[in-house]
């Protein structure tokens, strides 16, 4: 783990989750992550409903973005949101893209570039995933992401389809 006293990174954490109250599932995940040691939320998009990826036989999903500032390594980070998922009754599974309580996935650290077997950042697809993208755009619409180039040029060129923001009635359940 990194010494608290070392400079803080902005980290981005997409969130997902088409089963068991979807909303809660995301507000609570969000709570979680705040409550993390050397974890600040710094931003929080709105929620978003999406068409699952892969199998179209489950639920859409709820899906959000969230800003933090940290001192915990990429993977001290990573190793913490995969416990939070396993308090949220997560269960990975053999499919792939399968419906599931919460996916909470480290989008971007800082300006790295990681691929290890373990974590790959920016997280794989993030350019061509609208359920991504918009919810990022609201947290940080300046943001380049690496190895992909700025988030405005990225946004008009990624399909819309089956995206809609939650309108505040919707949210609040």
């Amino acid at each position: 783990m990194n010494n608290p006293k070392d400079p803080q990174t902005v980290a981005y954490i997409g969130m997902g989750s088409n089963l068991e109250s979807p909303v809660a599932q995301i507000k609570s995940a969000r709570l979680a992550i705040s409550a993390l040691t050397h974890v600040k939320e710094l931003a929080f998009s709105s929620l978003y409903v999406s068409s699952p990826m892969g199998p179209q036989e489950q639920p859409d999903y709820i899906n959000a973005v969230m800003a933090v500032a940290t001192c915990l390594s990429p993977l001290d980070l990573l190793h913490a949101l995969q416990a939070i998922e396993l308090e949220h009754g997560r269960v990975r599974g053999v499919q792939r893209w399968g419906a599931r309580t919460l996916d909470l996935d480290l989008l971007l650290y800082g300006d790295r570039q990681i691929d290890t077997e373990e974590l790959v950042v920016p997280h794989k697809g993030i350019a061509e995933r609208a359920f991504v993208l918009y919810p990022l755009s609201e947290c940080a619409p300046e943001l380049n992401i690496p190895g992909h180039g700025d988030l405005s040029y990225l946004l008009p060129h990624c399909p819309i389809a089956g995206l809609r923001r939650l309108n505040e009635d919707e949210s609040a359940n």
